[in-house]
């Protein structure tokens, strides 16, 4: 009896064991970031405070393009709070990587180079390089590759964007460029004559002449950005998320395919500026990533 006695002993011992050893698993997982931005109802987004990507409104509320979509897109799911940091467009990627925010919400291009570092929601805009010049385009440029050619032409650009690379790709090297860290400095250095020609893709260029305050620069028109097989480079610009993340990517990207059939996407690009022309096409984030589109 005693041996029976023994034996359910170690069983009920052993039972118990195994529930506290999965009770303490289950305790000790660690809660993902979906997972908390559902429950708190807030996500934390990363801009670069410049028009219309994402910025700080007149109230200091999150504001343009990116910021608009993730409203949109997370409201619905009961995350009705949106806060923003701002931070320097070639820091974006190290701060979200190193958990400062939760997504990049500030018109960051596709590229094979950054979808390395972190997880892209699908493409929601087209878009191709445009620059601005002083009145009357004193110097008549009208491509990457004239001002590669011509010493003499002052170059700026955002440092870190897509847009330097462009103009790499099409032989400005990098010494031949004013690298600034937002919109707003490359402007005024035109503005000012520091640089002769600002580079950026043409929804910016037609957001920054749609300002009321801003007189003396124009679009260079016609302007050749990067050209393949005849056919000019687009860029993609999307969302993006930590590589960890890729659950939270996966919601967002249902949400925008859904904001994309009922019309919200059109309105939310209308309101900032932009046009059918960079309506994105249907392509996933993974088929860019690899050169596809």
């Amino acid at each position: 009896m005693a041996s029976k006695y023994r034996v359910f002993s170690t069983i009920t011992a052993a039972a118990a064991a195994c529930a506290f050893l999965f009770a303490t698993a289950g305790a000790s997982r660690a809660e993902t970031t979906r997972e908390r931005v559902l429950r708190e109802g807030k996500i934390v987004i990363g801009i670069s405070n410049g028009a219309p990507w994402g910025f700080r409104d007149k109230n200091g509320d999150p504001a343009g393009f990116h910021p608009d979509l993730i409203k949109a897109a997370f409201e619905g799911l009961g995350v009705g709070k949106v806060e923003i940091v701002v931070t320097e467009f070639g820091a974006l990627i190290p701060a979200v990587t190193a958990q400062r925010f939760d997504a990049i919400a500030a018109g960051l291009y596709i590229t094979p180079e950054r979808c390395a570092l972190v997880a892209f929601s699908d493409p929601d805009l087209k878009l191709a390089d445009a620059a601005l010049v002083a009145d009357g385009n004193p110097k008549k440029i009208h491509s990457y590759a004239q001002i590669a050619a011509n010493p003499e032409i002052k170059f700026g650009v955002g440092r870190g964007s897509t847009t330097a690379k462009n103009a790499a790709a099409a032989g400005l090297v990098e010494e031949r460029m004013l690298l600034f860290p937002d919109i707003q400095s490359n402007v005024s250095a035109l503005l000012t004559g520091r640089i002769d020609v600002a580079a950026f893709s043409a929804p910016t260029v037609a957001r920054i002449l749609a300002d009321e305050n801003i007189h003396g620069i124009e679009r260079a028109l016609p302007f050749q950005g990067v050209h393949e097989g005849g056919k000019e480079r687009f860029g993609y610009s999307a969302i993006a998320f930590r590589k960890e993340d890729g659950d939270l990517r996966d919601l967002y990207n249902s949400r925008l395919k859904a904001l994309k059939l009922d019309g919200t996407v059109e309105r939310i690009m209308t309101k900032n500026g932009f046009t059918d022309q960079e309506k994105a096409p249907d392509l996933t984030s993974d088929q860019v990533c690899k050169g596809q589109g």
